[in-house]
């Protein structure tokens, strides 16, 4: 089923983009000494859209292509919301669709300017890899979807809950510690 749409009137949607381990297309691009710089296989990417204060949607993306983007922003953003996102030209498609789009520019170094920021998708990221730090290397493009709808389910819990964004940080790292083991299957067993 169709999810509601994030935001609303008067709330804020983040947007932002990471880029996680690599592919197996470029492991095997690199064994055979094909890697170029700019591979487009070189790393798998994960898009979180969190509503400030409130619930991520995040998702696992075979590109960060302005398209998948904006399709992304139009099937899960309520139209009257305010997009924040950073300065890359991947949101260009989306501005549209939003009543207002707003973006910080980090390559100039700045990362909040009134109340726009990305600082929720990027504590988000922040818990995300601190989680994933150990595990990720050894596993295979499969489980990455098991991990991004594992700290979308922390995240959205969390907040309903009302931690603060340190304590979630410190119970999603113990969290990852816990199931680290639980995320490799014992010889046998069935997916």
């Amino acid at each position: 089923g169709m999810l509601p749409p994030m935001g609303g009137p008067g709330s804020i949607v983040e947007v932002d983009e990471t880029y996680f381990g690599e592919t197996e297309e470029a492991k095997a691009e690199r064994k055979k000494g094909q890697r170029r710089k700019h591979s487009r296989h070189a790393n798998r990417a994960v898009v979180a859209l969190i509503e400030r204060g409130a619930s991520a949607r995040v998702f696992h993306v075979e590109a960060a292509k302005k398209e998948i983007l904006a399709k992304l922003i139009t099937e899960n953003v309520h139209p009257a919301s305010r997009l924040h996102t950073d300065e890359s030209n991947l949101y260009t498609g989306a501005d549209a669709h939003v009543a207002k789009h707003e973006t910080v520019k980090h390559s100039s170094r700045e990362y909040a300017r009134d109340d726009v920021n990305t600082n929720s998708a990027e504590g988000f990221f922040g818990v995300f890899k601190r989680g994933m730090k150990g595990v990720y290397q050894h596993c295979g493009e499969q489980h990455l979807k098991r991990y991004v709808v594992e700290f979308e389910f922390r995240h959205n819990t969390r907040t309903k809950l009302g931690f603060t964004d340190g304590e979630r940080a410190a119970l999603a790292v113990k969290g990852a510690a816990g199931k680290r083991l639980t995320l490799r299957k014992p010889q046998g067993q069935a997916a």
